[in-house]
């Protein structure tokens, strides 16, 4: 059977989006509440002995980390200042925003490779010497790597109907702590923090799932060409399915938690230790931390009005769905609670090509460049709720809903088309089921 059919059987199995039945995004897991709160809790199904892992999780997770653990270079000193209420980071990076009682305060941060040379793992990015795979803005008793200042170009884009939406894309100067743009042949990316809902279930999914929905040469020719990105596991020692990430660079949530504390919070730990094996997280709160990035629940969608459910169904008429798969079903998981669940996450966890436009020219394993994870949209409609100054995007660029859709491109730009010459009053039904998400 060719990999099409595998996909599409899956999907008619496996990803429906009946109306009546995707208000529990979660599964079991999902909790009733779209508050300013709603990202806070814990899957509703949990035993009393794993609320209390959970618990112990949020700990090391909120802490602001101090010397002589914290750095000596970093972006933040804790998890929760770049994932404030378990949602997303504001788009801000830089020296300016100095150290105080809330910690750092820069929430975005950059990565960086050089095309050329030796990588530290199989089929990894090319570590830049003296700032390896990332730039770190802050430091401890010492000047940071680098100064970072962000400012916005904005240009106009016109919809079918020839009103005027303003998209802004940002300009980020980077400079050495003497003053010297970096070298040329150095590569770098700026990204944000996403939310954090919903990833235990999102590892669950299993790689037999992802492997049918992938379709990297089109052969069902419906202009969409998703892939896995295959990327190193530090944990396993192997090249394995990447499903974390902006361009689903980490394979699952130990990596990616490892990863954080490392190179956004600069401490060591049991995945990325010390040369004399010392680590500033202690195993037993790596683990907790994980537990607790593993748990945090997904909030059960809103109420639909009519526009809403006219939104629903331009959502697949306009082709979103192609990518941002409404349904699927988790495997076996070691938490026992995130196993077998029908959830709505809005994803197929695949790097699409999303044009020039996103493009950040730098290959991250497998990811092109031009090629982005799909983000998952469960609570989506509640980003800037939990943040009001939340932005979208990979970058943050987009204020709105609406100007993250206009910048889609590559696969996407059918999709964006059919949204940007539909009527205003589908641009605001297709906003409005978002909003429910």
């Amino acid at each position: 059977m060719t990999r099409w059919a595998v996909a599409l059987l899956v999907c008619v199995a496996a990803c429906g989006d009946n109306a009546e039945s995707d208000e529990r995004q979660g599964g079991a897991t999902t909790v009733d509440d779209r508050s300013a709160l709603a990202f806070t809790h814990y899957a509703s199904n949990l035993t009393p002995d794993e609320l209390q892992m959970a618990d112990a999780g949020r700990g090391p997770f909120d802490f602001h980390w101090e010397p002589p653990q914290l750095g000596p270079l970093f972006n933040n000193d804790a998890c929760a200042g770049c994932h404030a209420s378990n949602g997303r980071g504001l788009s801000q990076i830089g020296n300016d925003f100095d150290i105080d009682v809330n910690g750092a305060n820069s929430q975005s941060l950059i990565r960086c490779s050089l095309v050329d040379g030796t990588p530290d793992v199989p089929g990894g990015n090319v570590p830049v010497p003296q700032y390896g795979l990332q730039l770190q803005d802050h430091a401890v008793g010492a000047v940071p790597e680098i100064h970072a200042a962000l400012t916005w170009e904005e240009q106009p884009v016109l919809y079918g109907d020839n009103t005027v939406a303003m998209l802004r894309q940002p300009n980020l100067a980077i400079t050495t702590p003497d003053g010297q743009l970096l070298a040329p042949d150095i590569l770098t990316s700026y990204r944000e923090a996403p939310a954090i809902v919903g990833l235990g279930l999102l590892e669950a999914i299993d790689d037999a799932t992802l492997e049918a929905l992938a379709d990297p040469d089109d052969l069902d020719g419906d202009g969409v060409s998703g892939h896995i990105n295959h990327v190193w596991d530090p944990v396993a020692n192997a090249t394995v399915v990447g499903r974390f990430g902006w361009k689903a660079n980490a394979p699952n949530l130990r990596a990616q938690v490892a990863g954080a504390f490392a190179g956004d919070i600069g401490l060591s730990n049991k995945v990325f230790p010390e040369s004399d094996g010392q680590r500033d997280v202690s195993d037993t709160q790596f683990d907790q931390t994980v537990f607790f990035a593993s748990v945090i629940a997904v909030p059960a969608s809103g109420p639909r009005n009519g526009k809403a459910y006219i939104g629903r169904t331009r959502f697949h008429d306009f082709g979103c769905a192609g990518c941002h798969i409404p349904t699927l079903v988790t495997g076996d998981s070691v938490i026992p609670e995130l196993s077998h669940q029908t959830i709505h996450p809005y994803t197929d966890l695949l790097v699409h090509d999303m044009g020039d436009s996103l493009t950040d020219s730098r290959r991250d394993f497998e990811a092109t460049g031009r090629e982005w994870r799909t983000p998952a949209l469960w609570g989506i409609g509640l980003t800037q709720l939990i943040a009001t100054q939340a932005t979208f995007l990979h970058d943050g660029r987009a204020r709105t809903l609406e100007e993250a859709i206009l910048w889609h491109g590559g696969e996407a730009m059918a999709a964006r088309e059919a949204f940007r010459t539909a009527s205003k009053s589908d641009r605001d039904a297709l906003i409005a089921f978002l909003m429910t998400l």
